[in-house]
């Protein structure tokens, strides 16, 4: 098996990275963890990288812990301290998902479960092949969601359908996931791949510095009274003003002429 549990290739503008366990369904171990976040760091100051696309190899995006990793092995035999994995590998890797300063994309290609489906579901956006799946795993082993599940679920579907996906732990089919507005996008599995990596070339040209703060201020908001967004909105509108993004597209605005954007 490759050492490479992380395949990172360049197309542009646009970075992919694909989970390359395909035997064990791209499940994550301390490595991949390591081999994952280093790549999104790359790609987070790499100032050619404009969009990310993560996917995975085979037949699976990501089937969540691999529960035989040794993260999951108390050295004495007894029981693991997995808060204590929380802590040391999806704390870090959902905040740097949720904090990258160019647009995100998972392009979810068969089954996404428990921590797998919770950092799809991180990204700027979830592109995912019609065969895909969603499945909240975490209650069949006497746990609750992480990668940031807990904060995710209820904001995209409310209370009622989150505690129903968390509680049941029943697979959500991708066409059923876009319909109740858990992703952005299902497709026919041909164009998986292609779909993806259209939308990240589409947003590599977008003022995606304005695009990262979008997401930073959809996020803050969720915290705030509506006094508290509008002063948030006005803080960030003052930062993006004088940036050569605004300045330059109010100029192709007024010269009818496409803009091009290169803050980052």
């Amino acid at each position: 098996m490759s050492d490479e549990l992380v395949l990172s290739t360049t197309d542009g503008a646009v970075r992919t990275m694909t989970l390359n366990r395909p035997a064990a369904l791209n499940s994550f171990t301390g490595a991949m963890h390591e081999q994952l976040l280093a790549a999104l760091n790359a790609a987070a100051d790499d100032a050619a990288v404009r969009a990310v696309v993560v996917t995975g190899a085979g037949r699976g995006f990501c089937a969540g812990q691999d529960l035989n990793d040794p993260d999951m092995k108390a050295p004495d035999g007894g029981a693991p301290d997995v808060g204590a994995v929380i802590e040391r590998r999806y704390r870090p890797l959902a905040l740097r998902v949720r904090s990258m300063p160019v647009p995100v994309i998972a392009a979810v290609n068969g089954v996404a479960a428990g921590a797998g489906a919770n950092f799809a579901l991180g990204c700027d956006f979830v592109i995912a092949a019609r065969s895909a799946s969603f499945i909240q795993a975490f209650s069949r082993i006497g746990l609750i969601p992480d990668c940031g599940g807990t904060w995710l679920l209820p904001r995209l579907l409310g209370r009622a359908r989150a505690l129903g996906l968390a509680m049941t732990g029943d697979k959500l089919p991708a066409e059923e996931a876009q319909r109740i507005g858990l992703i952005w996008q299902c497709v026919d599995d041909a164009v998986l791949v292609e779909s993806a990596l259209a939308l990240a070339r589409r947003l590599a040209t977008m003022p995606i510095r304005a695009l990262a703060d979008t997401r930073r201020a959809l996020d803050l908001a969720v915290g705030l009274d509506y006094a508290g967004a509008l002063q948030l909105e006005a803080r960030m509108q003052g930062d993006l003003g004088r940036g050569h993004d605004y300045a330059e597209g109010v100029a192709a605005f007024l010269e009818k002429r496409a803009p091009v954007f290169t803050d980052r």
